[in-house]
């Protein structure tokens, strides 16, 4: 049996040929056409020496040529591994290495950090999408459980992991979201302003859209002004976001007039939405917006508020089609024993969603996978009617804008100033941004910092969106009888 995500591309472009895959800006490609430039990008990867089964790096930001490369590599049995576009060139370094990419295409802005972090690698660097005279006359098959993304997430060492996602697991994602819980098809617009570097920008908006043959139109840079201009121009009937997101649309809404006429859902996703968030946009766009739950090793939708099962504000829904979710003991590691509704517990879940295990990571892969349940590190609770609701997080980590960011990675870094003695990264509630991150630090003795020189410090050596912008000083940092850091005292008492 043959499955591929390149057929997502690949069967729209033989049922829909005509009809607009992608609009980015005053370009519009149809599914034929943008299947044609794939696969000339295919042949042109060949031509580099690529073979199916290696792997190829993707720093791009949300323009066409992401989807020509993705598609291209996939339908030459290559791997895709896209790179988080805020990485710095040792952060993208570090990824070249670990999973053993052949290479990595970029441009634009990104092109000189690629390129530096390509040299010290020791691989190839494309700028722009390779591309051959000739296309490759067939996508390459590929077996439902073979991996074809590798998305890095960051780990409890602080060091991000690969999560190896397969075609299976991407498929069967982006199906579900497009038909079982969107319905998408024919005449629906979907706004693409999440990362496709991103687990739910990739499945979701992008695969999921051309899966059922819809519209995808990209923003390479997202702002509340400029999106709600196009959602309007572009009648976008499908909008989908992150908590930050929605709030800069409800502020942009505030001092405009412009509505988008055609929107009939909208989607919230990567970190919790704020329950007032939520009820402003829809009373300022008169639509419903549908949270839902996820990680990158689900794929990423585990649960979803879906309308035909009901809907509730403040939690994250009931599991999608083929996929369970349960409540663990959170103290008890090598099992999972499930909880009664109503208990606070781990969230795990299993499906077809789970991914295949963190690449060269047994014994992460061990720890996250445990009889057949995936350990979410987040704490939740099952109401009386089945819905879910994500009360805390297990670990510590920090979702800023969406992203996904590991204190302990922040903290390694920062303690390497001459000033620094000890750090603690935590995350504080922020309007705009669901979190902040915060760096709480002890001076070494008689040395003089200050806010802005580590906050600057900081920012050349960790990507855009992990580096603190706030930084509190503090004689020593709380700790408990084992002698580890209260995180817990530093947020209730800052």
């Amino acid at each position: 049996m043959s499955l591929s995500v390149a057929g997502v591309l690949g069967e729209s472009a033989r049922h829909f040929p005509d009809r607009i895959a992608v609009v980015e800006g005053a370009a519009r490609l149809t599914y034929s056409e943008l299947w044609a430039e794939a696969l000339r990008c295919g042949a042109g990867l060949r031509e580099a020496g690529l073979k199916p089964g290696d792997r190829l790096a993707v720093l791009l930001p949300n323009t066409t040529e992401f989807l020509r490369v993705y598609y291209g590599a996939l339908a030459a049995g290559v791997t895709v591994v896209p790179v988080h576009a805020l990485l710095v060139a040792d952060e993208v370094r570090y990824v070249l290495e670990h999973s053993g990419a052949a290479g990595i295409v970029s441009g634009g802005p990104l092109w000189e950090v690629a390129e530096e972090a390509a040299r010290a690698a020791g691989v190839r660097a494309f700028q722009g999408a390779p591309s051959a005279a000739a296309p490759l006359a067939a996508s390459e098959p590929a077996d439902p459980g073979d991996v074809a993304v590798i998305l890095y997430t960051s780990g409890t060492t602080g060091r991000p992991k690969g999560a190896l996602l397969t075609h299976l697991n991407i498929v069967m994602n982006a199906s579900v979201a497009a038909q079982d819980l969107l319905g998408l098809g024919e005449g629906d617009v979907v706004l693409g302003c999440l990362p496709l570097f991103h687990s739910y920008g990739q499945t979701c908006a992008m695969n999921g859209t051309l899966r059922r043959g819809a519209t995808l139109v990209l923003m390479p840079r997202f702002s509340g002004p400029a999106a709600l201009e196009v959602l309007a121009d572009e009648g976008v009937t499908v909008f989908m976001g992150v908590p930050t997101m929605y709030h800069a649309l409800v502020e942009a809404a505030a001092v405009s007039d412009r509505r988008p006429a055609a929107l009939r859902v909208a989607v919230s996703g990567g970190a919790a939405l704020p329950v007032a968030v939520l009820e402003r946009f829809e009373e300022t766009f008169r639509t419903q917006v549908l949270e839902g739950y996820g990680l990158t090793e689900t794929s990423p939708i585990a649960t979803f508020n879906q309308p035909h099962l009901g809907r509730r504000p403040g939690t994250v829904g009931h599991p999608v089609w083929g996929v369970d979710v349960g409540i663990a003991d959170a103290a008890v590691e090598g099992e999972v024993l499930l909880l009664a509704d109503g208990e606070v517990g781990e969230v795990v879940v299993r499906g077809h969603n789970i991914f295949a295990g963190y690449l060269d990571d047994a014994e992460a892969t061990a720890a996250a996978v445990v009889d057949g349940w995936f350990r979410t590190g987040d704490l939740g609770v099952l109401d009386e009617g089945g819905f879910l609701r994500i009360v805390d997080r297990k670990k510590d980590l920090v979702i800023r804008g969406g992203f996904n960011i590991y204190p302990r990675e922040v903290e390694e870094v920062l303690v390497r100033h001459p000033a620094v003695s000890e750090v603690a990264v935590i995350g504080v509630p922020d309007e705009a941004k669901g979190e902040e991150v915060c760096a709480v630090v002890v001076r070494r003795a008689g040395a003089p910092l200050s806010e802005d020189e580590l906050v600057e410090w900081s920012r050349e050596r960790l990507g855009r969106h992990k580096y603190p912008r706030i930084v509190r000083f503090v004689e020593a940092l709380p700790l408990g009888p084992t002698g580890k850091v209260l995180k817990r005292a530093l947020v209730a008492h800052p």
